[in-house]
């Protein structure tokens, strides 16, 4: 319970930070002197949320119980599911075929690519490590 409270505190003060950089990025770079309060909220705490339940999701790893492909596949399922729910409310994504199946190859390639990179990364330490026992 200690992770998960202490991931979800970072998840959360991530997203509200990258919900931050986003609007000064909009306001400087787009030329935005003003913005609508109302769409600010909306799309912060939509950033919070979603950087919560991506720090959060990956509890599922740590579960010893689980074999990895049942680990990576409840962490997809959780975070596409939570991600297309709030990305199409908010209005992140247009609620339209064209614009969905896009988001989600775009999506599906990017996890892929993360869960990748991860698991090389952790096959690498591991095998430093088997190497240190020896």
């Amino acid at each position: 319970m200690k992770t998960f409270l202490f991931r979800s505190m970072i998840g959360i003060f991530f997203g509200a930070f990258v919900s931050v950089l986003i609007t000064f990025a909009f306001i400087y770079f787009g030329g935005y002197e003003t913005i609508d309060s109302g769409t600010f909220f909306k799309n912060s705490l939509g950033s919070i949320f979603c950087g919560w339940f991506f720090s959060t999701s990956p509890l599922y790893f740590e579960l010893p119980f689980l074999k990895l492909h049942h680990q990576t596949i409840l962490h997809f399922i959780t975070v596409t599911i939570l991600f297309f729910i709030l990305s199409v409310g908010i209005g992140w994504i247009p609620f339209n075929v064209t614009s969905i199946l896009i988001t989600a190859i775009l999506f599906i390639v990017g996890y892929v690519i993360m869960w990748l990179c991860f698991y090389l990364y952790f096959k690498h330490e591991a095998k430093k490590l088997n190497e240190e026992l020896r």
